[in-house]
């Protein structure tokens, strides 16, 4: 697995394997054992990938990383058209059905603070989301499942999704549709880390498991002046006041209090001189909504109440809105293979419930043409753990393993009930 990486070297590996659950079921055709010996390149390959973490768009290296590893493995990969991300079927039966599994492999503009052999070597740059966890998990999974496949015993044709910006707009996932990733796929399957869950625990949930998000850019204009005589101006700084703190309240009145809708502003700017009154100023936020309708509706939303609270100000108002992401809706029947799937991996004490985030996630781009279903794998670290998109956020390790031999069993699964 490692052959052909140039890796990190210094510090342990997981120190321990994640001990097999009361009611666990191995893996078929001895994969346990394939499983065990590939664990340590795996740990090694995602650190590899934490040192090395490209920007949403740019992951051109870790995309020729993934393309080199499943080549070694006997496989087939192909490059998306940009070269930034990976598609790779791993043929079985040939009248089968296709199941997908998808992994995110892009990393976030921050700055690594950890003090670990693995930190990232790329200034400004960070995978604080597990991205690296994800991909290391689905290179595992890929590997001994076409093991299963070379002895015959795959039941149809899995495809797995190594997909780029995962976190910007426009999504990567829909990159991946277009270039025909969903081609003959009946259900679609993916995991994301969650430092809540100890190693050992799936969140699963029927239904909404994340939030809508979009990207919400104000820009306000209008003469500036000296601060002695606001009255000759527009006083932009009063305007941008009056957005950050009014608007978020106002349009959460416009919709049902369970619809969950959120306006947070991360980005204000205004002038550079305090006796100044500046022509420009620039707000930025992600706006979050827990349902579909009410997603539907914000964009109407927000453009009225962004007018309604600035023209008493007098400023020119440029809003530009992006639509972000659908909530993320996990389909009845992909929740079932999954809790079977976890219950075969884990053992029924691995199932956990999980509340609806209101964090984004593009996989609901997918879930937009075919049915499939996200699931919560537990990283959770001893100590106080880290949320995630926190530049010192990191996995318990023993993670990887539980992950390849979830998914595993969820295309299993999956193949034998769309059969």
């Amino acid at each position: 697995m490692t052959s052909a990486l140039t890796l990190p070297s210094g510090g342990p590996l997981a120190s321990s394997r994640p001990e097999k659950p009361t009611g666990s079921q191995p893996l078929p055709f001895e994969l346990d054992h394939l499983l065990a010996l590939r664990v340590p390149g795996l740990i090694e390959t995602r650190r590899h990938i934490h040192s090395h973490p490209e920007l949403s768009g740019e992951e051109f290296e870790t995309a020729a990383l993934v393309h080199r590893e499943l080549s070694l493995a006997g496989l087939k990969p192909r490059l998306l058209p940009k070269g930034n991300g990976v598609i790779c079927d791993i043929d079985g039966r040939p009248d089968g059905p296709v199941v997908a599994l998808r992994a995110d492999i892009d990393a976030l503009p921050l700055s690594d603070p950890k003090d670990v052999s693995y930190r990232s070597t790329v200034e400004g740059v960070c995978h604080a989301c597990g991205h690296d966890v994800h991909t290391a998990v689905m290179l595992g999974v890929g590997m001994l499942l076409a093991q299963l496949a070379d002895l015959g015993q795959l039941d149809g044709r899995v495809r797995l999704i190594f997909q780029p910006a995962e976190e910007i707009l426009p999504c990567g996932s829909l990159e991946v549709i277009e270039a025909g990733g969903l081609d003959d796929v009946v259900q679609i399957f993916a995991l994301h880390c969650d430092p809540n869950l100890p190693v050992g625990k799936v969140g699963l949930r029927v239904g909404p498991i994340t939030a809508a998000a979009d990207n919400v850019t104000v820009r306000l204009t209008g003469p500036g002046g000296h601060t002695a005589r606001p009255h000759l101006t527009v006083d932009l700084v009063d305007a941008l006041g009056r957005l950050v703190t009014e608007v978020p309240t106002l349009i959460s009145r416009r919709v049902p209090a369970n619809s969950g809708l959120l306006l947070v502003f991360g980005h204000a700017s205004a002038g550079t001189r305090y006796n100044v009154i500046p022509s420009e100023a620039c707000a930025a936020g992600t706006l979050r909504v827990m349902d579909r309708d009410t997603w539907d509706q914000a964009p109407k939303i927000v453009a009225q109440v962004v007018r309604d609270v600035l023209a008493p100000t007098g400023a020119t108002v440029d809003l530009e809105y992006l639509r972000g992401r659908p909530p993320v809706t996990n389909d009845a029947r992909a929740i079932g293979v999954l809790t079977a799937a976890t219950a075969s991996a884990l053992g029924p004490e691995g199932i956990a419930e999980t509340p609806q985030s209101m964090g984004g996630e593009d996989f609901s781009w997918y879930l937009e043409h075919v049915p499939g279903a996200l699931a919560r794998l537990g990283v959770g670290r001893s100590g106080p753990n880290v949320d995630l998109h926190r530049a010192s956020f990191d996995v318990d390790e023993r993670a990887i393993e539980v992950g390849v031999r979830l998914m595993v069993q969820t295309a299993l699964r999956a193949l034998a009930a769309a059969r």
